[in-house]
């Protein structure tokens, strides 16, 4: 069955464009701006979640705060497409893999992990990705830095 694409207003665009800029903005701000009442935003935003647009809203934490200044990419060859199941239940176990994709190409899954530094990664690599039953091997991307960061435009 083919999924219908959403129609969102200029209303719609212009209350996503603010909570997408900074998700604590003021409703009543917003609502001012346009014109319209803070309850029909608030009905605009639920109506926006129900149909999935919307799917939550989260405060980003800073890891180099924490400590965790190296980003690396990994991929993941597996010795067999059926160890893919197992193999992701591992992954959801270390708490430095902070993404997870099923792809196409070369890998069978592509991870992006966070750690203190890079003796950190040695050790997450050798102790804990590449002892992952079916894991044949990985390679390895750190990323030296993020230049863009966004969401897709509305």
């Amino acid at each position: 069955m083919k999924q219908k694409e959403l129609h969102i207003d200029g209303i719609d665009k212009v209350i996503l464009k603010h909570l997408m800029k900074d998700a604590r903005t003021p409703i009543l701000g917003i609502a001012r701006e346009i014109g319209i009442s803070g309850a029909a935003i608030h009905q605009r935003l639920r109506k926006l979640e129900s149909v999935g647009l919307i799917a939550g809203s989260k405060f980003i934490i800073n890891p180099k705060v924490l400590g965790y200044k190296t980003l690396a990419f990994v991929g993941i060859f597996l010795d067999a497409a059926s160890k893919y199941s197992a193999a992701i239940k591992r992954l959801k176990e270390i708490p430095e893999v902070i993404e997870s994709h099923y792809t196409t190409g070369n890998y069978a899954i592509f991870i992006k992990i966070l750690c203190r530094d890079n003796e950190h990664l040695m050790h997450l690599l050798n102790q804990d990705i590449q002892s992952i039953k079916g894991v044949a091997r990985t390679e390895t991307f750190i990323s030296l830095d993020q230049q863009i960061d966004r969401q897709i435009n509305l």
